[in-house]
């Protein structure tokens, strides 16, 4: 498998994990000394803290879908182009489209920092 195919592979687990809500398994997907930017969560860095944060995952959501339109991947970078829709734990809908990039290194995702509209994610605070 060549280089380019591996990223692919990794970001096929990445939503493929997450829309199954097998969240140890979507973190085994990244380095121990992972860097996060996430607009919801904020600035993570290292495994234990993002396997911790998301414990909490499968309480925050009855119905988590994130799929992927559109893959970019450029030597060891690569942006997925997705489609989130899920229901908050008291039944609020939620539709953004979203932006992820990634840093893959060694088939582990090093960075990631996502992108979308926070406003359908209001609904979560009044939970």
């Amino acid at each position: 498998m060549d280089a380019r195919q591996g990223l692919i592979e990794v970001l096929e687990k990445y939503y493929e994990y997450a829309n199954a809500g097998d969240w140890d398994r979507w973190c085994d997907l990244f380095a121990e000394d992972q860097v996060m930017d996430e607009q919801l969560a904020g600035h993570i860095e290292g495994l234990d803290t993002l396997r911790s944060m998301m414990k909490g995952m499968g309480t925050m959501y009855r119905v988590f879908r994130n799929e992927p339109v559109h893959f970019l991947v450029d030597g060891e970078k690569a942006a997925a182009v997705s489609h989130l829709s899920a229901v908050s734990a008291s039944g609020e809908a939620i539709e953004a489209e979203v932006m992820n990039f990634f840093r893959i290194v060694d088939g582990r995702i090093a960075y990631m920092a996502n992108y979308h509209d926070t406003v359908p994610f209001q609904v979560l605070s009044q939970d």
